[in-house]
């Protein structure tokens, strides 16, 4: 009997399971968030729907404990794998005080703690790039075994701060992993007005590393390329950067009105890819799922969410004596 594309990768039918589980988890905690700042109940949300697929399998070839991530704001499903909670996700969204991420103190999005290995986000765009840099450099001058993730948007691809980072990383071949979830848009501006060449991954070359371009709604090919990327890195080869290809299924984030630039032929066309629903036919299809683990696993999920939602809606926000931590010397 011919092997499934999962078993060809080495997963297992409980990994592509619980990859099942992270991107519903990821894509009904980004629903309710929407539902939460339309009720006037939190500020902002800025999404990862139609990205969960590259993401959690981007996290699945990555190695907890050792492994560092300098992620981007939409990688609620990279942080989930690696640690982080429905609840974190939600007392971040509620900027209450037990927010992993910033006490409260930083808009959704800004991923960061220690004990995940997770370096703090900035809000300008593509700053954790030559931070991941460093850490990889760090890495390599004491002689550690690990790699660095570090995810952008292609817009981010066009800041300097990538370009410097690339550099570095490819003169010094450090183990790093250059992620770049091209969801075709940068706010407003579609990829045609970004760059002239064909694809984010053509610029690797410029830097003497290699570049691959894939399918971003496929979790079981992003896990390869990330997998494969890792172990480059660790061989002494230098980074690599991967182009995964996909599309964002919302506004750029709860302030953006996206009918001022894009058609909703074009949304719902791409809706048709959602990765949630591909992959869920894959492990059908695969026999991995049948209806009743899939109404488990959406079970499991509304659960998880409605407690995270209630408890995070229910703590406390920051003492305002807090306003001056990490602020000033002490």
């Amino acid at each position: 009997m011919s092997k499934m594309r999962h078993e060809e990768a080495g997963l297992t039918d409980q990994q592509v399971l619980d990859m099942y589980y992270y991107m519903l988890l990821a894509r009904k905690i980004d629903e309710r968030q929407w539902l939460l700042n339309r009720a006037g109940k939190v500020p902002f949300v800025i999404s990862c729907q139609g990205q969960e697929a590259a993401q959690i399998g981007a996290a699945f070839a990555m190695q907890k404990d050792t492994d560092y991530l300098c992620p981007y704001y939409r990688d609620l499903g990279v942080v989930l794998v690696f640690g982080q909670t429905a609840k974190d996700a939600m007392l971040s969204a509620f900027a209450k005080k037990d927010d992993p991420n910033s006490g409260g103190r930083q808009m959704p999005g800004h991923f960061g703690g220690k004990k995940w290995n997770i370096l703090t986000g900035s809000s300008p765009v593509t700053t954790q790039v030559p931070h991941a840099v460093g850490i990889a450099l760090a890495a390599k001058m004491q002689k550690k075994e690990l790699a660095v993730y570090t995810s952008f948007g292609e817009g981010s691809s066009n800041q300097g701060d990538f370009h410097e980072g690339a550099n570095f990383a490819g003169v010094h071949k450090l183990p790093v992993i250059f992620f770049c979830e091209n969801n075709k848009y940068a706010i407003s501006v579609p990829l045609k007005k970004q760059l002239a060449c064909e694809s984010v991954a053509d610029r690797a070359i410029g830097y003497g590393f290699k570049g691959v371009s894939i399918d971003g709604n496929d979790p079981i090919e992003t896990y390869l390329a990330v997998k494969e990327a890792r172990e480059r890195g660790l061989r002494g080869e230098g980074p690599t950067l991967i182009e995964a290809v996909m599309y964002r299924l919302v506004p750029h984030s709860s302030d953006d009105d996206d009918r001022v630039y894009r058609s909703r032929e074009e949304v719902e066309e791409a809706k048709k890819k959602d990765p949630i629903l591909t992959f869920a036919a894959y492990l059908k299809e695969a026999g991995v799922m049948d209806e009743a683990t899939e109404k488990e696993i959406s079970d499991r999920v509304s659960k998880e969410v409605d407690e995270a939602t209630e408890y995070a809606e229910n703590a406390p926000y920051p003492d305002a004596e807090s306003y001056k931590l990490h602020v000033y010397g002490e």
